[in-house]
């Protein structure tokens, strides 16, 4: 039925497009600017003074610290006590490589550091630079029996004490840094934290394949979560408040960067670009010691891969960076369900095969109302023929007795696209949960297969994916009489094998099992239709 075709066509043709849309969303880089000038108000960014002179951003000193633990390798500047390297130890750099991933660094191509200091009249980050702080050693290491390791920095000005402490815990990728102030001058002292991240501004790095983001996030009053991409920096700068616990972070595929401030009173959020460094942070409340007394100011550097269980008990909302678009409320309950059978079985690639076989077993129901309809439909095409022949142009009274033929054959004519339809978003919120998944990332499957997040270095996957798509096609039932349209059937697994070249081979993993469920799944159903007499090629 010529309706039907064009259902069935509209429908693929929809999944073209939304696999289209989810390639290309986030991964459409502009040009960026260098150099481009901060527009300052005043006191507007914790760079500057209270009183609106600027700071001076210097570059890093040669007197660095190193703090390890079981799973980070800090390495801390002592002019301010930024970190200017975090070195994720149990990441690799590139499969089978040695080297660790660098997340944060200082090289001369691309800058990506975590700033931290105070500000305000007694504030030791001032118009005149950063405080050289003081420290006992140079190199510090979680012990075996240590569970928790904390670095002190110390700086002395008029009569204050001011003690910077890096908090590290063993397994976390969660750093605490407090500011201690003991004031012991005689009037009370104003000082006002702030901590921010600061990058290059650069484009997102992104694929037609491997959509990812490289930019800011934040969760703030007014919502959740939202990307603010180095764009968005350059356009307008954020001014934000956050009364409930929220935070600014820079985010990139598998990873992130975000500063948590620990206060109860009303935080500001900002952004700023300055120089072609983009700048996404948090700025506390003031502060005021009194004389002869201390406080203490805190905020929570996260510093790792997007585990998504350690930063919800990190942060609120700070696993939401892992983010699964749109269908987030059918791809995270995947990634659970995923999760959880890999525990079982140990390897993420049978996995993927487990699942695909729940997700399929799961959608059999629909799968088999799918064929039945399309059996039935073509078993009615020689009365629908003979219907077009006898009553010619006139469409009202054809569309009268088509639904009259329908009724009594009890045919749906829309019930072979519906489930095609209802499976689509199932397939998107797949490859966005495998996408992802920094669990996946140089994970093995077996022989050639070393890293479901790359693709098949020998194509073998995506072939046999196209192969079995033909196979599918080649068995299914068909109302389609057009040349035409069949030639574009007969082409649409060459296209999809093509594009699936270059696909992470997780997802073309499942959608080859998906292939090979749905071969059996027709198999068995094609066999209960022959049975009843319905089953015509």
């Amino acid at each position: 039925m010529d309706s039907q075709r064009n259902i069935l066509l509209i429908a693929l043709l929809f999944v073209s497009f939304l696999l289209f849309q989810q390639w290309n969303m986030d991964s459409n880089p502009q040009p960026q600017s260098q150099g481009v000038e901060q527009q300052v108000n005043n006191g507007d960014v914790p760079s500057h003074t209270s009183d609106g002179q600027p700071i001076t951003d210097q570059s890093t000193s040669n007197n660095l610290i190193t703090i390890n633990t079981d799973v980070l390798a800090l390495t801390v500047d002592t002019l301010g006590g930024d970190v200017i390297e975090a070195k994720l130890l149990a990441y690799d750099n590139e499969l089978d490589s040695e080297d660790p991933f660098v997340l944060l660094k200082n090289d001369a191509g691309h800058s990506f550091t975590a700033q931290s200091g105070l500000i305000g009249a007694q504030g030791i980050d001032t118009a005149a630079g950063r405080a050289q702080l003081t420290v006992d050693a140079d190199s510090f290491t979680i012990a075996e029996d240590q569970d928790e390791l904390r670095v002190p920095m110390t700086f002395e000005k008029d009569g204050i004490s001011y003690v910077k402490t890096f908090i590290l815990k063993r397994g976390s990728y969660a750093v605490d840094v407090e500011y201690s102030i003991n004031n012991q001058s005689e009037s009370a002292a104003n000082v006002q934290m702030y901590a921010q991240l600061k990058q290059n501004l650069m484009d997102d790095g992104g694929s037609l394949t491997m959509p990812t983001y490289r930019g800011g996030a934040y969760s703030a009053d007014s919502v959740k979560y939202k990307k603010y991409s180095f764009d968005d920096m350059q356009d307008k700068n954020l001014n934000l408040s956050i009364s409930e616990q929220g935070w600014a972070a820079m985010m990139q595929h598998y990873f992130v960067s975000a500063w948590i401030p620990r206060t109860d009173d009303v935080t500001n959020l900002y952004t700023r670009t300055s120089n072609g460094q983009g700048y996404i942070g948090v700025r506390m409340p003031s502060t005021t010691v009194a004389p002869g007394s201390e406080q203490t100011l805190t905020a929570t550097l996260w510093v790792g891969p997007k585990l998504q269980d350690q930063m919800a008990a990190t942060a609120p909302n700070l696993n939401l960076t892992v983010d699964y678009g749109w269908l987030w409320f059918i791809a995270s309950p995947l990634h659970s369900l995923l999760s959880f059978i890999q525990g079982i079985v140990v390897n993420w690639g049978l996995a993927i095969i487990v699942l695909t076989f729940i997700v399929r077993g799961a959608m059999y129901p629909l799968t088999k109302a799918q064929y039945t309809s399309m059996a039935k439909m073509r078993m009615l095409q020689p009365k629908l023929q003979a219907m077009r022949e006898r009553l010619g142009d006139d469409r009202q009274r054809m569309s009268q007795e088509m639904m009259e033929l329908y009724k009594k054959e009890k045919v749906n004519p829309l019930g072979g696209c519906l489930p095609i339809l209802l499976q689509m978003p199932i397939f998107i919120a797949l490859y966005w949960a495998l996408m992802e998944s920094v669990e996946l990332r140089h994970a093995p499957f077996f022989a050639w297969i070393t890293d479901l997040s790359a693709q098949d270095p020998y194509f073998v996957l995506p072939i046999l994916m196209g192969a079995t798509m033909f196979l599918i096609q080649k068995m299914s039932p068909t109302t389609v009489t057009d040349p035409m349209q069949q030639k574009i059937m007969t082409f649409m697994p060459v296209m999809f094998t093509f594009f699936f070249l270059w696909f992470p081979s997780g997802l073309v993993l499942y959608w080859l099992v998906s292939n090979v469920v749905t071969l059996i799944q027709q198999t068995l159903i094609y066999r209960s239709l022959e049975k009843k007499g319905l089953h015509s090629k």
